[in-house]
C-alpha cells in the first residue's frame, strides 16, 4: 500500500483538490477514497457506473455521501484534477514494455498513435464524429518506448486529424519516431530531418514518389527501379526487400503570405509480407549503411506497444462504452481509466520485483488479475489509510432504499396501475 499513496500522496492529493475548487476548505468529501475509488472502482467492470463508483467511495470512506452530493461533484474542475493526476502518474510509472529490437542507437524511440472512443450519440455536438448521428472522441498518446512512459496525451473529437497534434522541433534530435499512416506528410518527414532526428513510417498507398537510385544491385534479369514510381512497379517485384531512394515533393508553410514548393530525398524500404505477394513498404531517413531492409520491418514492430496499450484500455477496461451525455463526465471517466491503467502499471511492477527472476507477467493476463482484484485492494489500502466506512448492513440500507421518499419505486405503480378496478 506504500507503493500507491507514495504515487498519489493523500496530503497531496487534499491540497490539489482545493486549489483547482474541488472540494471545499471543510473537506466534507475526503478526496483520497474519492480518487481511489475511481481508480479501483472503474478496475472492477461490475463497478463501472456513477453509482457503483459512488459505492466504491461509500465502502471506503468514514461517512457516506447521497446520490446527489456524490453526483455534484462531478464538474468540470473534477475532469481537470483527474488529468492532472495522469499527467503526474505518466511521469512516475513505466508502461508495458515489450520492445526488443536494438534501439541504443537512439536517444529515444517514440510512438505517436491515436484511438477513437465511440460515445453517446447525444454528445454529437461536444465531439463530433466522422460520421453523421454518431459522436466519437479521440485518444492520442505520444509514447516513449525507450523510458516505458508517455509524453503526451490529448482528447479530442473525432474529427481531429492525428496529424494536427505531433509538433516538431529541436525536441526530435536524436530521436527516432514511429508513425502509421495517419501522420504521414512530407514536410513533416523533411522537418524532422532538419532537426536531426529520424522517422519510420508506413508508406501511404496516395503517396508514389519517383524512384531516384536503387540502393542494392539485383543479379539477373531484374527490373529497373530509376526514373520509375514506386506503386506503379511495385506488383511487378518478386524480390525479397526492396530499397530505395526517392524523391518526393512538398509545400512548405507558408511564409510572409507565400508559400513555396520543395523537394527531398527519403528511402523507401519494402519487406515481403509472411506467407503474401506483397510487401509492408516503409519510407524513413535512416541510412541503408546502418540499417538494412529487415532491420526496418523489426523497429517498426515495436508500434504493437501502443496498440496493445489501446488494446488493453478498449478490452480490458471497456473505454469506448462511456453511456453518459454529459462531455466533462466522459473526461473524468477517461482519465480514471488511464489512473486505473498506470496503478495496475505500478503494482505490476512491484509484484515483478518481488516475484522470482524466471516468471513472466503478460500485460493482458496481468490486467484482468488486477481487475479481479481490485475491490480487495481497495479495501485493504482504507485500512492502511486509517479509514472506517460505515458497517455494512447500514450501507446495504443506505444503498437499496428509495432515493426519493415521496417518488413511488416505479415497479410499484405500474403494479397498482394494472390490478383490476374493483366494482363499487
Amino acid at each position: 500500500m506504500r507503493r500507491l499513496t507514495t504515487l498519489f500522496p493523500s496530503e497531496f492529493l487534499e491540497e490539489h483538490a482545493e486549489e483547482l475548487g474541488v472540494v471545499e476548505r471543510d473537506r466534507k468529501l475526503q478526496m483520497p477514497a474519492f480518487v481511489w475509488a475511481f481508480v479501483f472502482g472503474f478496475a472492477a467492470g461490475e463497478s463501472r457506473t456513477l453509482a457503483g463508483f459512488r459505492r466504491s467511495y461509500n465502502s471506503t470512506a468514514d461517512e457516506t455521501v447521497s446520490p446527489g452530493g456524490f453526483y455534484h461533484r462531478l464538474t468540470p474542475s473534477l475532469a481537470e484534477y483527474f488529468r492532472d493526476l495522469v499527467e503526474r502518474g505518466l511521469d512516475e510509472v513505466a508502461v508495458p514494455d515489450t520492445v526488443d529490437a536494438d534501439i541504443d542507437r537512439f536517444r529515444d524511440v517514440m510512438i505517436a498513435d491515436g484511438t477513437v472512443l465511440r460515445l453517446h450519440e447525444f454528445l454529437a455536438d461536444e465531439y463530433e464524429a466522422r460520421k453523421e448521428e454518431q459522436a466519437g472522441a479521440k485518444l492520442h498518446l505520444l509514447h516513449n518506448a525507450t523510458e516505458q512512459t508517455i509524453e503526451r496525451l490529448d482528447v479530442t473529437d473525432e474529427k481531429t486529424h492525428d496529424s494536427t497534434l505531433f509538433n516538431t522541433g529541436p525536441w526530435l534530435e536524436d530521436r527516432l519516431v514511429l508513425f502509421d499512416r495517419a501522420y504521414f506528410k512530407y514536410r513533416r518527414f523533411a522537418l524532422i530531418d532538419e532537426n536531426d532526428g529520424y522517422f519510420v513510417s508506413r508508406l501511404k498507398e496516395s503517396a508514389n514518389p519517383v524512384v531516384t537510385e536503387e540502393l542494392r544491385d539485383w543479379r539477373g534479369r531484374a527490373i529497373p527501379l530509376e526514373g520509375e514510381q514506386i506503386h506503379d512497379v511495385v506488383d511487378d517485384l518478386h524480390r525479397e526487400y526492396i530499397d530505395v531512394e526517392v524523391e518526393a515533393e512538398f509545400d512548405r508553410r507558408p511564409y510572409g503570405g507565400t508559400q513555396s514548393r520543395d523537394t527531398k530525398r527519403f528511402r523507401v524500404v519494402g519487406v515481403r509480407k509472411e506467407d503474401a505477394d506483397d510487401y509492408h513498404l516503409y519510407i524513413t531517413n535512416l541510412p541503408r549503411e546502418e540499417f538494412l531492409p529487415s532491420d526496418l520491418g523489426t523497429i517498426y514492430r515495436c508500434r504493437w506497444e501502443v496498440e496493445l496499450l489501446f488494446r488493453e484500455l478498449k478490452t480490458q477496461y471497456e473505454l469506448d462504452e462511456f453511456d453518459t451525455t454529459k462531455e466533462h463526465v466522459v473526461e473524468i471517466l477517461l482519465y480514471a481509466a488511464l489512473l486505473s491503467l498506470l496503478v495496475s502499471r505500478e503494482l505490476l511492477d512491484l509484484v515483478t520485483e518481488q516475484a522470482d527472476d524466471e516468471i513472466v507477467f503478460p500485460p493482458e493476463r496481468w490486467a484482468a488479475t488486477f481487475r479481479s482484484h481490485a475491490q480487495l485492494i481497495l479495501h485493504e489500502l482504507a485500512d492502511y489509510l486509517g479509514y472506517s466506512p460505515p458497517p455494512l448492513l447500514d450501507r446495504l440500507i443506505d444503498d437499496a432504499q428509495k432515493i426519493h421518499q415521496q417518488r413511488p419505486v416505479l415497479q410499484e405503480t405500474l403494479a397498482t396501475a394494472t390490478q383490476p378496478r374493483c366494482e363499487s
